[in-house]
């Protein structure tokens, strides 16, 4: 990799590292393009260069967060075929990157269902990047151990159920490693989604 391909990423990432901070922190209406260069170190010409509006900057973000949530909730899983197991193994994972990612994680709890996220980019996270849950539902569905709904429904009730229990954990940090309301956390999920 040449020295200007890795100038230029790491200007790319300095320029979604310092929108992720003011997004969460001020919010997207009130962080300017300018401000995002500003605290990127970079002049607002290079941000306009990677991102042709602010809006892109949001997606972007948006998807490469998470595209590492996804990631981070795959590497070393073996899926057993016990979809109740497997889903529980899936929702320690997320609760533990959360955890571990308190910044990223506060921006998914502002943004996930706001009308900043374009529909289509929320669209493209839950079904592309999260295509592994999409999985996991549709056989849950066939075995009859998931509810029998519309997959779309049952994809945006798990998100909700997710940034509800993320909430939680954020507002209460000291019960993020109790098991208790870890295994409550993950019940209540499940009690929402299977077939009854």
């Amino acid at each position: 990799m040449s020295s200007k391909t890795t100038t230029t990423t790491d200007k790319k990432q300095a320029i979604l590292d310092s929108a992720l901070l003011l997004f969460v922190s001020k919010g997207f209406n009130a962080t300017s393009t300018a401000s995002i260069a500003k605290a990127a170190g970079v002049a607002t010409g290079t941000l306009f260069h990677h991102f042709s509006t602010k809006n892109d900057i949001m997606s972007q973000l948006f998807l490469s967060i998470k595209q590492e949530f996804a990631s981070n909730m795959v590497s070393n899983t073996q899926l057993s075929g016990d979809i109740e197991k497997d889903a529980n193994n899936l929702w320690q994972k997320a609760i533990d990157w959360a955890i571990a990612q308190p910044l990223k994680q506060l921006f998914f709890l502002q943004y996930s269902m706001s009308a900043d996220i374009d529909v289509a980019v929320r669209k493209q996270a839950m079904t592309s990047i999260l295509g592994f849950v999409v999985e996991l539902i549709e056989q849950g569905k066939q075995q009859g151990i998931i509810a029998n709904f519309p997959s779309e429904l049952l994809l945006e009730n798990c998100h909700g159920q997710y940034l509800a229990a993320i909430r939680f954990f954020t507002d209460n940090p000291q019960l993020g490693s109790d098991e208790q309301h870890r295994s409550a956390s993950f019940k209540l999920f499940w009690h929402a989604m299977k077939a009854q």
